[in-house]
């Protein structure tokens, strides 16, 4: 009897699959955690080859200068390596380390409205730039009850710009001008 596979409920990317490395089976990976390697110490971790959803085990792993390349369980050849390339890791959101009320997971952030402390509303998150210093949110501003083509960076730095975030109304209260 084949034991079913649980796919995430919640699915979180973790990391993508960009290449084939070498002869033997071996993949390149990027990794969206925030340290590097992580993202071989989830486990179960998941692909998505076309519609498809499989498990996947990374077996053994190592950095080669700047790029880290993996083995996954059951891949021996190039020609197989290939077949996942530009597939997306992903885990279930239950599996992320719990975070306390001051930090917040990329994720959470990005769709979140973004509000003055005067109450206007300024658009929404719709990406975030890891600078080094602070990330950035980057906001899709909204003119007229509609979003325009035009992007506010707003510097993702507590209690100064970020006054509040409240995840369950998907607001992020920010001391900012919307004329900067």
């Amino acid at each position: 009897m084949k034991k079913a596979l649980k796919i995430p409920t919640q699915p979180v990317i973790i990391g993508k699959i960009i290449g084939a490395y070498g002869i033997l089976g071996w993949v390149r990976i990027i990794s969206f955690t925030e340290k590097y390697s992580d993202v071989f110490h989830y486990k179960p971790c998941f692909i998505k080859p076309k519609t498809v959803w499989m498990s996947v085990s990374l077996d053994h792993w190592k950095c080669i200068g700047k790029k880290h390349i993996s083995k996954i369980r059951g891949i021996s050849d190039r020609n197989s390596a290939e077949l996942l390339n530009n597939c997306e890791i992903i885990i279930d959101n239950k599996q992320l380390p719990y975070k306390n009320s001051q930090e917040y997971y990329w994720k959470d952030i990005i769709g979140c409205t973004i509000l003055t402390i005067q109450g206007i509303k300024l658009g929404y998150v719709s990406e975030i730039i890891e600078t080094g210093a602070n990330d950035v949110l980057v906001v899709k501003l909204l003119k007229n009850d509609l979003y325009t083509d035009k992007d506010c960076l707003i510097p993702f730095i507590f209690e100064k710009i970020i006054k509040n975030v409240i995840l369950t109304e998907n607001i992020i209260i920010v001391d900012w001008d919307p004329n900067f």
